[in-house]
C-alpha cells in the first residue's frame, strides 16, 4: 500500500544502500592507496586493526570485485528511486554523463601502473574515479527516472497540466454542486466539483477579486434556496449577495412549504425595523 510510513521506509532503504556503495568505494581507495595514506600520515593503529580482517573480504582483494560491488549496489539504490518530472532530461545529455562515468570508473585503475609517484597515483585515481561515481551517479539517475516514468501508470499528462477530475454530479439534500473545466491531455473537459456536506465547513480563500462570490458563493446561496433552506447572509459588499438571494428567492419560493420572506438589516439605509442588540 502506497502509505506515508513504507515510502519512508523505502526512502530509508534507499539511502542506506547508495551509503553502502559510498562506504565500499571509500574502503577500496583507502585499502588500494594504503602507502599513500601511509605517506600522508592518515593512518593509525586502531584503523589498520580494524580495516585488516575487512581487506581480506573477497571483494577488496581485486580492483574488479570491489568496483563491481560499488556500482551493484549503486543500480540496486537507483532502482528503488521514484521517477518525478523533469522537462529538462535529455537522453542524449544522460547517455553522456552515464559514458563518460563508465569510461573515467572503469580505466582509471591505469593511473595505478604508471611511473608516478605513489601519492601522486593515488590522488590521480581516486579523483579520477570519483568524478566516474558522480558521472555515473548522474546519468543512471536519469535512465531511471525517464525509465519509471516512462513504464508507470501516471495520471497526469505529459506537461503535468491536470489530472482526472470528478466528471458526475453528486447531489443530496444538502450538497452544493460547482461546475467546472480542467484541460486533459490537450482537450477540455467539463467537471463537478461536488460538496456533499457542506454543513461540516466551508472554508472560501482567495485574493479580492478572485472570483469567490461568483464562482462559490453565488452556487451556495441559489443552490440552497432551491432545496428549501433559509439562511443568514452578511453582504459585505452590499447589495451584491442580496441581489442573488432576492432574484433566487423569486424564482424558487413556490417550492417552499410556508412561503419565506427577506428581511434585510441595513443600519444606514433602514429597510426593516429590527433591535440588532
Amino acid at each position: 500500500m502506497q502509505t506515508g510510513e513504507n515510502e519512508q521506509a523505502l526512502r530509508k532503504i534507499i539511502d542506506f544502500t547508495r551509503f553502502v556503495s559510498i562506504g565500499i568505494l571509500v574502503l577500496h581507495f583507502y585499502i588500494s592507496c594504503y602507502p599513500a595514506f601511509q605517506q600522508w600520515g592518515l593512518t593509525r593503529p586502531v584503523l589498520t586493526k580494524v580495516l585488516l580482517p575487512v581487506s581480506r573480504i573477497a571483494i577488496f582483494k581485486n580492483f574488479l570485485y570491489s568496483k563491481s560491488a560499488v556500482v551493484i549496489a549503486l543500480m540496486v539504490s537507483l532502482l528503488g528511486s521514484k521517477g518525478k518530472k523533469d522537462a529538462k532530461i535529455r537522453i542524449k545529455v544522460i547517455v553522456t554523463y552515464a559514458l563518460t562515468g563508465c569510461v573515467l570508473y572503469s580505466f582509471s585503475g591505469i593511473f595505478v601502473q604508471t611511473v608516478y609517484p605513489v601519492p601522486a597515483k593515488a590522488i590521480l585515481y581516486m579523483t579520477i574515479t570519483s568524478a566516474g561515481y558522480l558521472f555515473m551517479l548522474s546519468g543512471l539517475s536519469g535512465f531511471f527516472r525517464m525509465l519509471k516514468l516512462k513504464f508507470s501508470d501516471d495520471i497526469f499528462n505529459k506537461d503535468n497540466e491536470s489530472f482526472p477530475q470528478e466528471e458526475r454530479y453528486l447531489d443530496n439534500e444538502y450538497s452544493v454542486n460547482l461546475p467546472a473545466v480542467y484541460h486533459f491531455r490537450g482537450k477540455v473537459r467539463k467537471s463537478w466539483i461536488n460538496i456533499i456536506n457542506p454543513f461540516r465547513g466551508t472554508l472560501i480563500g482567495g485574493s479580492p477579486g478572485s472570483g469567490k462570490s461568483y464562482f462559490v458563493i453565488r452556487h451556495i446561496i441559489t443552490q440552497h434556496i432551491q432545496k428549501g433552506f433559509s439562511m443568514l447572509i452578511y453582504d459585505f459588499k452590499y447589495d451584491d449577495l442580496t441581489k442573488i438571494a432576492y432574484n433566487a428567492l423569486l424564482k424558487y419560493a413556490h417550492l417552499y412549504r410556508i412561503k419565506p420572506k427577506l428581511y434585510v438589516i441595513n443600519l444606514e439605509q433602514v429597510m426593516h425595523r429590527a433591535n440588532p442588540l
